[in-house]
């Protein structure tokens, strides 16, 4: 299994001032990853339950899961994003047509988020489609969008009663009416769940959030509410899309099919983002591989910039 490892610099924190409405190891000072868990394996052949409280709750109410072996909820990134690849590739393989692969991703993605929020990670985001994915064949493009917006239908209410916020971020611009209704229903429905934010970037990329963070600030200038000398990197994070959540900066991203590239996803976001790449296809990541990404997350030292004294 391939890994990179950068380390965060801020806190991951950001209280959003505004919500814009829709139309190799590295060192890090503070806590000591590897110390803690230097006998863990790289893989297990399972994954025991540790014994723990069994009334735990994650400080925000919600109940959460006694975690696997060797995992440590202390060192449990607060921010997960995964680019969600190789569903075409994996129906391939199979001899089925695409629509399959990303049948077989949606029930990935369903797996993932039920674990997130037994672990207590407080915010998953995932890449659906991508700008980019605009020019696939328009029959993949339809069925990507009808399955999103079926997939949303069916799952509101099971978020709206486990306690699941919905975010939705990229250019809305050219998503169908009918989409664009429901993703507003959703996202309403759902905006006071605390126990996870599932947030979904759909006709993003990381391109796009930082030009339109561009223009907001430029818009703002021009109508004289901000000055140059205002232009700093917490105005230009105020302004990208990710002001939807409290925790804006991935702790740990993943991405599956052995591809070994962030794909112009979250680029201001992921600056300091820890990197893991899988080999298995979307459809095939399931609990053990999502148990070993972790492991490897916690494993890491992280100093933020800084040196061990």
């Amino acid at each position: 299994m391939l890994s990179l490892r950068f380390a965060i610099p801020t806190a991951n924190t950001f209280i959003p001032t505004k919500t814009k409405p829709k139309p190799g190891l590295v060192v890090q000072s503070g806590w000591n990853q590897t110390d803690l868990l230097s006998s863990l394996p790289r893989r297990c052949e399972s994954y025991k339950l540790q014994a723990a409280t069994a009334d735990l709750t994650d400080g925000r109410g919600a109940s959460v899961a006694e975690l696997p072996e060797g995992l440590s909820r202390e060192l449990m990134p607060k921010h997960v994003a995964v680019i969600m690849d190789g569903n075409g590739r994996w129906a391939r393989q199979k001899g089925l047509p695409a629509s399959a692969g990303h049948e077989a991703g949606v029930k990935s993605l369903r797996e993932m988020v039920e674990l997130c929020g037994q672990w207590g990670i407080q915010v998953l985001t995932v890449f659906a489609f991508s700008t980019e994915n605009w020019i696939r064949p328009k029959v993949e493009v339809d069925f990507l969008l009808s399955l999103f917006e079926r997939a949303l239908k069916t799952e509101m209410e099971s978020f709206r009663k486990s306690g699941i916020r919905i975010s939705i971020i990229g250019d809305s611009s050219k998503l169908p009416t009918s989409l664009l209704g429901l993703i507003n229903e959703v996202e309403e429905t759902t905006k006071n769940n605390t126990r996870l934010q599932l947030i979904v970037a759909v006709s993003y990329s990381g391109k796009y959030d930082v030009v339109q963070a561009c223009r907001s600030i430029a818009e703002r200038a021009k109508d004289g509410q901000i000055q140059l000398e205002d232009i700093n990197e917490s105005l230009i994070e105020q302004e990208l899309e990710t002001n939807c959540t409290e925790y804006p900066y991935p702790d740990l991203l993943i991405r599956t099919s052995g591809e070994l590239r962030v794909s112009n996803f979250l680029l201001w976001q992921l600056a300091y983002t820890e990197l893991f790449f899988a080999q298995e296809l979307w459809p095939d990541f399931g609990k053990e591989e999502f148990v070993e990404a972790l492991s490897s997350y916690q494993q890491r030292q992280r100093r933020y910039g800084g040196r061990h004294s």
